[in-house]
């Protein structure tokens, strides 16, 4: 028998959700695209094809809360972690905003720079004080950091609940 007879459709599916799994896992690590909703998709196409049962249910469960709060843990991480260096709540608001319209101007790297660029200048205004509206800026760089590695784990784990349903 070829060894091509061996891919069912079933085998298939499961290739073909895990290859976009590693990608969503891959673009954790640059903000290019989100991963973890990435990874969350590929799981729910594959429930919908392959069909949820009670295990692909509680699974798919669990994967919705990793993803939401991995998706909002690192705006949680940014934000603590600048205001930990002394950045007021309004700039670290106006550096998330800016964040989100750097990543459509610039994507890959716009979002980061106009966070960083935003709330360096809103913390130079308000302490009149380069240094340490340097250092709230590096909070967030830090804070970036990790919510980068969180988020990375998260993904792990999502992958790993994926793979006991879908082999299981």
């Amino acid at each position: 028998m070829p060894f091509w007879e061996s891919f069912t459709p079933d085998l298939i599916s499961r290739i073909v959700t895990l290859t976009f799994m590693l990608f969503g896992l891959a673009v954790l690590l640059i903000p290019i695209l989100p991963g973890l909703v990435i990874i969350w998709a590929a799981a729910l196409g594959y429930g919908i094809f392959a069909g949820f049962g009670a295990l692909g249910w509680a699974m798919f469960s669990i994967l919705t809360v990793l993803m939401l709060s991995g998706s909002f843990a690192d705006n949680v991480l940014m934000g603590a972690s600048a205001r930990k260096e002394g950045a007021s709540w309004w700039a670290i608001l106006l550096a998330l905003v800016a964040a989100i319209a750097g990543n459509f101007a610039l994507p890959i790297i716009g979002g980061v720079l106009a966070a960083l660029l935003t709330l360096f200048l809103i913390e130079w205004a308000r302490l009149k004080n380069h240094r340490k509206a340097f250092s709230t800026m590096r909070g967030l760089l830090v804070g970036c950091g990790w919510a980068v590695a969180i988020r990375f784990i998260i993904g792990m784990v999502m992958i790993g609940l994926w793979m006991i349903w879908a082999w299981s």
